[in-house]
């Protein structure tokens, strides 16, 4: 039986910067004509109060919870509110609260020396007090409209706790798993960070960049921090701007032409220089090649940071050499309010370059609306209402299982019978507070649910459940191997949940081993040697490297940290209420020593290819193969994938080719799967990825239906970035494939002429 199609394609189109979307008239207006009220501001500014438009300041005073920034001595609120009356700031971020928002709002527009209005910001990665899947486990849903609906209910709360502006999202493509930042993205591919970068922006910014529900979004970090040397967060990254300009850029062109006003400079150096002095990155391809309006912001002192650098020889050199290469905001070393004014007095920083800073600053917040409502997004009643929202919620559990990887089901293990006896082991499982995973700034620890609770929640009457820690996340745990025993012994199957703690992922946590930690590792052989089946649940921010007895488990699946609903979705997918969707955004490698790894890599001119791998670009000790490759996932079913079809086999000037293959469900249960697009240029004269994604087709399948899925393809599509940086396809031969992964699929040969 054959039927249509039933979800959205996703296929590129002429190229990144051929994205398009409706701006919003606030969006529109920014950058097309000088505004008559902020030049009057601009020339009644002293320079002192023009670097206070310039310097942004984490929020001392308004601290809910555990500080984001627990370094900085917390001020009283009468201290903030005389630096505002001062000027000297253009907003403070990662504090929350409206009343004392409104508060110091009314400072800087019935106080401050122009009555400019503060912006207010925040570190809102995967929700705020509702959290989302990270990033990265939301990309695995291949499901860019599903992000920009958690955006949108991530807008809606966070501007309803004050928030105007979030340093979110996240774009930097992961090129090495020991980069604690890869839960941040989307993964390791180009195209698939630019459907995510481009979803999370119009769901951040919504329809309207004034209205009360909606924020600022600033793609993050320019440019190239996913290419640090050895995964190193803040460490060097040498990338020939070939490679820059084909895998690291593209998402963030995305972003802005989805309508980003706002994006934050990286702290790493890009071939010697530190991206916050990078005019060629800030101010030649940003403003000059794509024409960007926005703000650059730096990121968390890295202005002062090029000091340690090397790069610049005292804090005056720094903040020279970070706004004349156009940097317009510099966030909280106070580099610009200590040093501009004397820097435009000596002529090493023109009053224009000041201005233009400035300008840009101000234009940003008129889109937003503040110039008219500086009390937008700071309303007591939206406050109470319009946080936790029922439907918020149902997302976010929706969210979650839609994040969820099926790696391995050997036997058909999964899903369990909600009346089976089921020991649920692993040193997460009734820990709330881990829940809400890293980058969670303002989580609702109270309402997060804990594998426990969905599993009991789940099972039927008369089922048992037995649950024990086993171990810590990273240490032994005193009884704890012999108590986790002696619960799969009573029970007829095992459920463990182990990986990393939300400590373990995100900013500064680099590691050597992608590997699960060893008291963990213990744990599961000791699990395994009772000969009870043993299901898998990782939890993680990066793929993993496994062995021993997890890797050998007959069912296995990547959970990432899914946020507040964690419980329920692992039991919805566990016990078979919603079908797998997920497929891998990253690599899984088989020893964390393959990292750098990810599969649109080029080929050597010594493939291990055939039987006799000697003398090939090979380890001596693995092969070059991915555990699990990107863009795997199986489902509780089986798909066949018929061979790929072409329309025709020549390509000429701006036709088209439609590449198609018709999938089929084999197996006996509902069946959702992820058809993806994958294309390999044969003969280039630079040499090309094995394979590149270009397109994703989602299609629900009951028990032997069949659909037929199909691509346009042009030769856009087939384009790359040349020595001269221009993107365009070569004439010659192609394979194109439809799978279910990047190592799938019987390929279709086609020819540009």
């Amino acid at each position: 039986m054959t039927s249509h199609v039933s979800r959205r394609t996703l296929l590129k189109g002429a190229s990144v910067s051929a994205i398009s979307i409706m701006l919003s008239p606030a969006v529109a207006r920014v950058g097309l004509m000088r505004d008559a009220r902020i030049e009057r501001l601009i020339a009644a500014m002293s320079l002192e109060e023009k670097a206070g438009q310039l310097s942004i300041f984490s929020d001392p005073a308004r601290i809910d919870g555990p500080p984001v920034n627990p370094g900085l001595v917390a001020q009283s609120m009468d201290t903030v509110k005389r630096e505002i009356a001062a000027g000297r700031m253009t907003g403070l971020y990662n504090g929350i609260g409206v009343a004392a928002g409104r508060e110091l709002q009314r400072v800087a527009v019935e106080q401050g020396p122009h009555k400019i209005p503060l912006i207010f910001a925040g570190d809102v990665i995967h929700g705020m007090k509702t959290t989302f899947p990270v990033p990265l486990g939301e990309a695995a849903s291949f499901d860019p409209e599903l992000a920009r609906r958690t955006a949108r209910a991530a807008a809606v709360e966070a501007s309803a706790k004050g928030i105007h502006w979030i340093f979110a999202p996240m774009v930097d493509v992961a090129r090495d798993q020991r980069w604690g930042r890869v839960v941040e993205g989307a993964g390791e591919d180009s195209w698939l960070g630019a459907q995510f970068a481009a979803a999370r922006v119009r769901g951040f910014q919504g329809d309207d960049l004034t209205a009360e529900d909606c924020v600022l979004a600033c793609p993050k970090h320019f440019a190239g921090y996913g290419a640090v040397l050895g995964g190193m967060d803040y460490n060097t990254a040498d990338i020939p701007e070939t490679t820059l300009r084909e895998t690291h850029l593209p998402p963030f062109k995305a972003a802005f032409d989805a309508g980003a006003l706002s994006t934050m400079a990286s702290f790493n150096d890009v071939a010697g220089v530190p991206s916050t002095g990078n005019r060629y990155l800030l101010t030649d391809i940003l403003r000059g090649e794509w024409g960007y309006k926005g703000l650059v912001v730096s990121d968390y002192t890295s202005d002062e940071e090029m000091i340690l650098h090397g790069f610049a020889a005292d804090g005056a050199d720094a903040a020279a050499k970070a706004i004349n290469a156009g940097c317009d905001i510099s966030m909280q070393s106070g580099l610009y309010n200590t040093h501009l004014p004397a820097l435009v007095r000596s002529g090493k920083v023109t009053l224009a370059t000041v201005d233009t800073a400035v300008r840009r600053v101000l234009r940003v917040k008129q889109a937003l609306g503040l110039f008219d409502n500086p009390y937008r997004s700071l309303d007591l009643a939206r406050e109470q209402r319009d946080v936790r929202l029922p439907q918020a919620i149902v997302l976010a559990r929706e969210a979650a299982g839609k994040s969820i990887v099926l790696l391995k089901n050997k036997g058909d293990l999964l899903p369990l019978a909600t009346s089976a006896k089921i020991a649920l082991i692993g040193p997460c499982v009734s820990d709330r507070g881990d829940m809400p995973g890293p980058w969670a700034s303002f989580p609702d620890f109270a309402s997060c649910v804990t594998p426990e609770e969905g599993f009991r929640a789940a099972l039927a009457p008369g089922a048992t459940l037995r649950v024990a820690r086993g171990a810590d996340y990273e240490a032994p745990l005193a009884g704890g191997i012999e108590e986790a025993v002696a619960a799969a012994k009573a029970s007829d199957v095992v459920v463990l949940v182990i990986g990393e703690s939300a400590r373990m992922s995100g900013e500064a946590q680099a590691r050597v081993e992608v590997t699960i930690p060893e008291p963990q590792r213990v744990l599961a052989e000791a699990v395994a040697a009772t000969g009870k089946p043993v299901i898998v649940l990782l939890r993680h921010g990066r793929a993993l490297a496994l062995s021993g007895a997890v890797r050998a488990a007959p069912a296995i699946l990547a959970t990432w940290f899914l946020g507040s609903e964690t419980g329920h979705a692992m039991a919805d997918i566990v016990f078979g209420a919603v079908a797998p969707q997920g497929r891998l955004p990253v690599s899984f490698p088989q020893a964390s020593g393959q990292e750098p790894f990810f599969y649109d890599h080029r080929t050597t001119g010594r493939p291990q290819l055939g039987a006799d791998p000697t003398w090939k670009a090979r380890y001596r000790d693995v092969t070059n193969a991915a555990l699990y490759p990107f863009g795997h996932g199986l489902g509780y079913a089986t798909a066949r994938y018929s061979s790929t079809a072409v329309s025709a086999t020549t390509l000429a000037g701006d036709g088209a080719i439609i590449v198609s293959a018709t999938i089929t469900n084999t197996g006996k249960r509902r069946l959702h799967e992820v058809a993806q697009l994958y294309i390999h240029d044969k003969v280039a004269s630079l040499t090309q990825p094995v394979r590149a994604l270009k397109g994703i087709r989602h299609l629900d399948l009951d028990p032997g239906q069949s659909a037929r899925v199909a691509f346009r393809l042009t030769r856009a599509d087939l384009a790359f970035v040349h020595r001269d940086y221009r993107r365009f396809a070569e004439p010659g031969a192609f394979d194109v494939w439809v799978a279910p992964s990047s190592i799938a699929g019987v390929p279709a040969s086609i020819v540009v002429v």
